[in-house]
């Protein structure tokens, strides 16, 4: 387990890293899905959003197409591409473009994904790190989201 202080980063993945992440994903598909709320802040011309994944839920991320932080709060184990690190405590983490994150939570845990923009609705926002906006949870029909804009 990788301890609170260290210096990870999560480079840009594979296309096979990608394609395991993707497979991962249509077979957890298969299976009842868990409601993930998606809290974004919008604030001093950063976006950030926030999904809490609980205990014992694997949650698969979309592609990632730029550099962002990723910050994680709990206890997880989280696939980077070609390997997966096992995390305790509160991390933020550089995390390159090109990226298909995996996430097990072993207790409740929150990952938050930051970065600059322009973007001044979730749509753009959304639209601005990833092509595969349909897969979002934010994007579904019933989906739970709260938003902050601060105008600053």
């Amino acid at each position: 387990m990788i301890p609170a202080v260290h210096t990870l980063a999560i480079p840009a993945m594979s296309d096979e890293a990608i394609e395991v992440a993707r497979r991962l994903e249509a077979n957890l598909l298969a299976l009842p899905q868990e409601d993930i709320a998606t809290s974004h802040v919008f604030h001093g011309g950063m976006y950030a959003r926030t999904i809490r994944i609980p205990a014992g839920v694997v949650a698969t991320g979309v592609l990632i197409k730029i550099p962002t932080l990723f910050i994680i709060s709990g206890h997880a184990t989280v696939f980077i591409g070609g390997e997966t690190v096992e995390l305790a405590g509160r991390h933020v983490i550089p995390a390159s473009a090109v990226r298909k994150q995996a996430v097990l939570a072993h207790t409740d845990t929150a990952v938050t994904m930051v970065f600059a923009t322009s973007a001044t609705t979730v749509e753009e926002a959304e639209a601005e790190f990833t092509d595969e906006v349909h897969l979002l949870f934010s994007r579904n029909s019933d989906a739970q989201n709260s938003i902050v804009v601060t105008g600053e």
